[in-house]
This record gives C-alpha cells, sequence and structure tokens, in this order.
C-alpha cells in the first residue's frame, strides 16, 4: 500500500506506558501578555476575565518548581512554558528558573524544558541559552506566507512571518531540536500540501503538530460545557460553517469538512515520502491506537484531566483551554498534589467519557477519536442529544480514510513486539 515501516520506526511515546500517578502542568510565567495580536488567539482575552497580567513571582515561581518536582513520579520531568510569549521574560528568568530546577531535583531525576514560542525575539543570544540548556523548542507558524501572515500578526498590524523564518533558520544553526505547531484554521485548511511541504522542505520541520482552530463566538466569555443549550447548532447546519452570518464559531474557525480534507491529504503526503523521518503527531498517535494502545495525545484520550495549567498569579486551571474562572482548581499555596488529585479534577476528567452522545458511542471509530476535547463538543446531534463535536465530520473523513493504512501498518509492527495484540 505504499510507505513501509518496521520496528526502528516506532517512537518511544507510542511504546511507553504510562505512569498511574503523572501529570503535566504547563506553566504561563506571563500570564497573557503577548507582543502579537493573532485575530485567533484563544489566550489574549484572559488578563481581563481571570486579571492575567502581571508576571509571575519569585516566590510562585519557586513554589511551583519544588512541588512539580516533589509531585513527579516519573524518571524524566518535563516543564512547559507558554504565555502569551514566554519570551518576553528574558533569558534571566529562564535562567533563574534553571537554577531552582537544579536545586531542587533528587538524584536520579531529570528535567527537561519545552518552550512554546511566536519566535519573533529569538536571537544568536537566545540560541546559546536554549542549546546550552537543552531545551525544546515549539515554534508557531502556519505555513507559507499568505497563510500565515493573514492572522499572526504584530500588535501594529505588522507582518511576522520573515521573522519566524529566521526563528527557525537560527534554531537549525545552533542544532536546537524544535516542533512546528501549526494551527490549522479556516484559509489554511485549503491548502494541506501547501503547508505540509513548507514545514518539511523550507523549515525542515521533522516534528509536526497540527491544531484545528475551533472557537465558539462568545469563547472570551463564556466557558466551554457553559453554554445556553437552546442556542447549541444542529450537526451539519448553516450555523456550523465559519463565514455564515448566523454561525455559531467565529470566522477563522476551520470548516469541520475542511480539517478533515486537510489532514486526509496531509495522511497521505506523509504515508508516501515521510514515514520515519517527519514525526507528525497526529499520525502516530492514531498508529498507536490502532494497535491497542492508549493515545497518547490528551483530546483522543477516553478520559482527560492531567493536563493542567498554571497561571502567573499561582492559580491551577483544570486545562490550558478551560482557564475561566468555573475550572479553576485552586492556588499552588493549597498543594499541587490535593488540587490536581481532587474530586473535581477527577469528575473533569471523567465527564470526557460520560459525556458522550449516543451518536459517539456507536461510532466505528470511537476507539481513535473518544468524543475529541471537551472544549469542542457544542454541537447537537440529528436526534437533539448535545455533546456532539464540531469536527466530527471531518474527523470521521480522516480515521476512515486512514483505518486501512493503519491496520498494515500496525500488523507489521505487532510482528517485532511480542506480547502486543492488535485491539
Amino acid at each position: 500500500m505504499g510507505g513501509h515501516v518496521n520496528s526502528n520506526q516506532i517512537y518511544k511515546f507510542i511504546l511507553s506506558p504510562t505512569p498511574k500517578r503523572t501529570f503535566h502542568l504547563m506553566a504561563k510565567p506571563i500570564g497573557a501578555k503577548c507582543n502579537l495580536r493573532c485575530e485567533y488567539c484563544f489566550y489574549l482575552s484572559k488578563k481581563d476575565l481571570i486579571g492575567s497580567t502581571k508576571a509571575i513571582s519569585d516566590d510562585i515561581l519557586e513554589e511551583y518548581i519544588q512541588q512539580y518536582i516533589n509531585t513527579q513520579e516519573v524518571p524524566e520531568i518535563v516543564f512547559t512554558w507558554q504565555g502569551g510569549e514566554p519570551t518576553l521574560l528574558g533569558i534571566d528568568f529562564f535562567q533563574k528558573a534553571n537554577n531552582l530546577q537544579k536545586k531542587y531535583c533528587p538524584p536520579g531525576k531529570k528535567i527537561e524544558n519545552d518552550l512554546q514560542t511566536n519566535g519573533t525575539l529569538l536571537d544568536e543570544n537566545w540560541c546559546r541559552f536554549l542549546k546550552e540548556n537543552n531545551f525544546l523548542v515549539g515554534l508557531s507558524i502556519d505555513g507559507p506566507q499568505p497563510l500565515h501572515d493573514c492572522y499572526r500578526i504584530h500588535a501594529t498590524k505588522r507582518p511576522t512571518w520573515q521573522q519566524v523564518v529566521k526563528a527557525a533558520k537560527l534554531l537549525q544553526k545552533f542544532e536546537i531540536p524544535f516542533n512546528t505547531l501549526t494551527v490549522v484554521h479556516r484559509k489554511n485548511a485549503k491548502h494541506p500540501l501547501d503547508v505540509y511541504r513548507f514545514l518539511r522542505q523550507e523549515i525542515g520541520s521533522t516534528r509536526i503538530q497540527f491544531i484545528p482552530l475551533v472557537e465558539p463566538k462568545e469563547f472570551c466569555t463564556i466557558a466551554p460545557q457553559h453554554w445556553d443549550q437552546d442556542l447549541l447548532p444542529y450537526y451539519d447546519s448553516t450555523e456550523t460553517r465559519p463565514g455564515h452570518t448566523d454561525s455559531f464559531v467565529t470566522d477563522w474557525s476551520v470548516d469541520a469538512d475542511d480539517y478533515g480534507y486537510f489532514l486526509c491529504r496531509v495522511f497521505d503526503e506523509w504515508y508516501k515520502r515521510d514515514i520515519g523521518k517527519a514525526f507528525v503527531f497526529l499520525f502516530e498517535c492514531a498508529l498507536g491506537q490502532w494497535m491497542g494502545m492508549q493515545s497518547s495525545l490528551c483530546v483522543f484520550a477516553e478520559t482527560c484531566g492531567q493536563a493542567l495549567a498554571l497561571e502567573a498569579d499561582g492559580s491551577i486551571y483544570s486545562c490550558d483551554h478551560f482557564v475561566y474562572p468555573e475550572y479553576r482548581l485552586g492556588h499552588i499555596n493549597e498543594g499541587l498534589s490535593s488540587l490536581v488529585y481532587s474530586i473535581a479534577q477527577s469528575n473533569f476528567g471523567l465527564s470526557k467519557q460520560k459525556s458522550l452522545p449516543q451518536l459517539c458511542r456507536k461510532c466505528p471509530y470511537l476507539f481513535a477519536c473518544r468524543g475529541e476535547c471537551p472544549k469542542n463538543r457544542f454541537l447537537k446531534t440529528p436526534d437533539g442529544e448535545i455533546g456532539l463535536n464540531y469536527l466530527c465530520s471531518g474527523l470521521r473523513k480522516y480515521f476512515s480514510h486512514i483505518d486501512p493504512y493503519m491496520q498494515d501498518m500496525a500488523k507489521e509492527l505487532m510482528k517485532t513486539l511480542p506480547g502486543y495484540k492488535l485491539r
């Protein structure tokens, strides 16, 4: 059927067992502050919604690092720094964080750092620091210039694409490992091969992450799962189409069918040319699921709640996409473990599975989808049941398309992995 797979092309995270008591806490040390004004940004509004205006204090930073290290029951502890734009804090801040990590890291543990950035402030000084301290960088870029600059702009409305491409070249020059994070929106979803080939050939990305852009028009003030149920649109109605006058979602949200088209075309390209060369998170995750394993991505896991967010003021939220007052668990000074393993957070995680509509429960691709992210479950099924994912039509096309390929790859890999059985 085309691409060839062998056991050397299985990535570690697919086969690694998930510890029973582990979680990931994404830090937002600068809150929502950013030097860009991306039209689709879901975080800029947090400065008004939750008062996210000040950078993290030294006391909270130290408390976070100490508690996070102490609560991680894994040999490798990963700190993830996001924003806003975290590089606005400067190199000195991250040197301070690095020193605190060394102070509290016990023997036998390893510390890793991930930095998600828009790339516009990266220079050679930054790259020297990132290289010397073994940072993994996540670089936000949405494709070729017209598809990137249409939404990702400076506060002064200036485009950002050239600066981001320059940042990618610097990361390559200094041999700093990096992922590309591409938001799939209404415009670039129609150009899947242009986007993918640009990332592979011009940016040189070998670790590629695609994030579908789905935003209800009232996302700035209304928390997910707190929508007015009477106003929720039905599956496949005009209200689900971005750009329509009655649409429930923003104009820049990705159309569900376009998202399915995008993933199918990119998958075909990856399958023909890049298996074992490029790590596309969605495809590697799917392969693991077709092999009967738990999802390595939270959006496709049966339950969620293991990926939380720390705001600059020390507040802990259930998830990065649920930073709303309704999902505030408490303050880190109350004890990180007590918040992470609280009844409220447990209920948050379990509701992902419990709230699935019957249409999802009967779907042949339930094992791979699990209803996707709860923040996107605002459609009514044709029967009027609430909780269908906005991306349903596109995801069904995608899973149906990759099914025979995944079955073939899974069977081939299972021959080399004794003890594993197909789902």
